[in-house]
């Protein structure tokens, strides 16, 4: 389930490919004094029964990377390695993009800053 700011995820019964979760993916565009805009997430849930939260941000360049960490973070906590958190819902996804490119306000074709890359860890 999608909404602006947020997106859920569940898998109430296990099953042989997949634990059973629930993890919701919040996020918000917060200004950094030094940095500038500054994409804010916080990855919140269970796996298999274990609850977990983590947090990171994504300078506004590198953003649009964001479910790359965020199913980097939900393998570490015990999802599959075959399992894409974002990408399962394609159409909600392109709403998420939409939605962080217009709190951003970026466009296609803007620069990215090779050492944001770095920083942010990808």
């Amino acid at each position: 389930m999608f909404e602006p700011g947020h997106l859920h995820r569940a898998n109430p019964v296990a099953t042989p490919d997949q634990p059973a979760y629930s993890i919701d993916l919040y996020y918000e565009v917060r200004q950094d004094p030094v940095e500038g805009p500054m994409l804010h997430m916080r990855l919140v849930g269970d796996v298999a029964g274990k609850a977990f939260e983590e947090q990171f941000e994504l300078h506004r360049d590198t953003a649009f990377n964001f479910a790359s960490v965020a199913s980097r973070l939900a393998l570490k906590h015990g999802m599959p390695a075959n399992f894409s958190l974002i990408m399962r819902g394609h159409q909600e996804y392109d709403q998420m993009f939409a939605d962080i490119r217009a709190k951003l306000g970026s466009h296609t074709g803007d620069p990215v800053d090779l050492d944001h890359l770095e920083k942010d860890g990808l």
